[in-house]
């Protein structure tokens, strides 16, 4: 049976991924004056993900071992999160307005909070059950 995620893993993986936020902003805003901005958030967007691999790896999930499947899965979980970050901030950018017509002032803002909602809950999901699954889990498939 799969283990269930407890609430001490979601309070740690909250406190992980605003780390990470905030590694990246931290970066980005640190790198401007020196780079171009789309090689300073490129930097920023990498040592944001480092936190998070580190935080949610030997914090959030408690996996200490040294693992290469665990950095492949993680680099391909976030980049498909990624894609499905854009793809819910494009498609609530065009449909919401029609929707919800009061919505038009803070349409941007609104598809960012559904894209990074999308994206939160998928990276823990992905994380949880694939990338940092419990070995006794693998071995039961």
């Amino acid at each position: 049976m799969p283990e269930k995620a407890n609430p001490g893993e979601i309070k740690r993986f909250l406190v992980a991924g605003g780390s990470a936020v905030a590694c990246d902003t931290a970066v980005y805003f640190l790198l401007l004056p020196f780079l171009p901005p789309s090689i300073s958030k490129a930097i920023s967007f990498i040592a944001g993900t480092i936190v998070a691999f580190l935080l949610n790896k030997f914090w959030t999930f408690k996996k200490p071992k040294r693992s290469h499947v665990e950095i492949v899965k993680f680099i391909c979980l976030y980049l498909s999160t990624l894609g499905a970050n854009v793809a819910v901030n494009r498609v609530t950018l065009d449909v919401a307005p029609t929707l919800i017509p009061m919505l038009k002032p803070y349409e941007a803002q609104f598809a960012f909070l559904a894209a990074t909602g999308t994206s939160t809950v998928l990276n823990f999901l992905g994380q949880k059950f694939w990338v940092f699954k419990s070995k006794e889990e693998a071995q039961t498939e």
